[in-house]
């Protein structure tokens, strides 16, 4: 098939901006990855997207927060040209997959219109009306990056682990071996719990910072151990994979660290986040030799040394298998735009539990 050139973009639950990345692909494999760039969010903009988190369509910020998604993807994507696609994934507000449903703010439409080029977006409606968890949608795409830094001489033929540590962690166990992503055992992905938001959000409420800057606040304290049992007897850790989360599915945590100080609290949430994935690690057919950290988590060093000390395989950023962990994730709807465009699953019953192989995404057109 034919390779595309697609630009992904993507605004995490970090709610700090939008990433966008421009890849090479036919859909299956990856032909290069070019350029890229980053939109912050100026400090009003992100309080407004905070407030609106937990909103379902038609609540009272969500259209102001679904303008603001839409014209900062549109002004970063004006940057790009040579986009022959656009992925767009929209802004996370809510994520009820057994309920509601799930909802990312946004028009594909309308960016369509503004772009004057295709946009594909609203990958995750479709997999939760099938009954799959609607996430993470990303694993699909990193067995097609384990296969990539396979073929570049710089990962084994063998299992290993793809850690993202947005505002919420999940991991991918890939096969890259496997033919496709969607053969049976080439991926198992899930969200592994809380990671960065709850640690923002500490930052945030008494420091007035929008992040722990490279852990350092979490280096100087010490995690409290009788929090940590209680934040690992949440229901979420004894569920079978794949699972998903909400980004305030552990709503009693910041009470439990509230009679911490400010660096033994932040020490608390970062071990709660590399304990987390030592959770659902043991959910795994084998534990993986290599976890490949992406996402903002890999630049906390407490947080890479919290891994380090409670899982058993090696840890090590994404860069090491030459992959560009800061933009894995843009790149990632990228990707998955052009295999939407072309019919082929984007996730299944290893990856959101869906009874089978589905092709999520709707295709907006300008209108001529």
């Amino acid at each position: 098939m034919e390779m595309l050139q697609a630009l992904g973009m993507m605004s995490g639950t970090s709610l700090d901006g939008v990433d966008a990345a421009m890849i090479e692909t036919d859909g299956i494999r990856i032909g290069g990855f070019g350029r890229s760039a980053y939109r912050a969010y100026s400090g009003n903009e992100s309080a407004m997207l905070h407030g609106a988190l937990g909103q379902w369509p038609g609540g009272p910020d969500v259209a102001e927060a679904a303008g603001l998604s839409v014209s900062a993807h549109a002004a970063l994507a004006e940057t790009f040209p040579e986009a022959e696609l656009v992925g767009y994934h929209g802004q996370t507000l809510a994520h009820d997959p057994h309920g509601r449903g799930t909802h990312q703010a946004g028009d594909g439409a309308a960016l369509a219109q503004r772009l004057r080029r295709p946009v594909v977006w609203d990958f995750r409606s479709e997999d939760v009306r099938q009954g799959g968890e609607g996430a993470p949608l990303a694993p699909f795409f990193h067995w097609a990056c384990a296969n990539w830094a396979m073929g570049q001489g710089v990962l084994p033929a063998a299992p290993v682990a793809f850690l993202n540590l947005g505002g919420v962690g999940n991991l991918t166990w890939v096969d890259p071996k496997a033919e496709t992503p969607d053969a049976p055992g080439a991926c198992i992905a899930f969200d592994t719990g809380p990671a960065n938001a709850p640690i923002n959000d500490l930052v945030r409420r008494r420091r007035g910072a929008d992040r722990d800057e490279g852990g350092a606040l979490a280096a100087a304290g010490r995690p409290d151990e009788e929090v940590l049992a209680r934040f690992l007897g949440h229901p979420h850790f004894a569920r079978p994979v794949p699972k998903s989360l909400d980004r305030d599915a552990f709503p009693d945590l910041p009470g439990d660290v509230a009679a911490l100080s400010d660096s033994d609290a932040a020490a608390t949430l970062t071990h709660a986040a590399a304990a987390a994935v030592a959770a659902g690690i043991s959910h795994l057919p084998r534990a993986p030799e290599l976890v490949l950290v992406c996402g903002g988590g890999r630049h906390n060093v407490a947080m890479m040394a919290a891994l380090e000390q409670r899982l058993a395989s090696r840890v090590a950023p994404v860069e090491e298998a030459g992959l560009d962990g800061d933009m894995l994730e843009a790149q990632a709807f990228g990707w998955l735009a052009v295999r939407v465009l072309r019919g082929l699953p984007t996730s299944g019953p290893g990856t959101t539990g869906a009874p089978g192989p589905v092709c999520g995404g709707r295709i907006s057109h300008p209108r001529t």
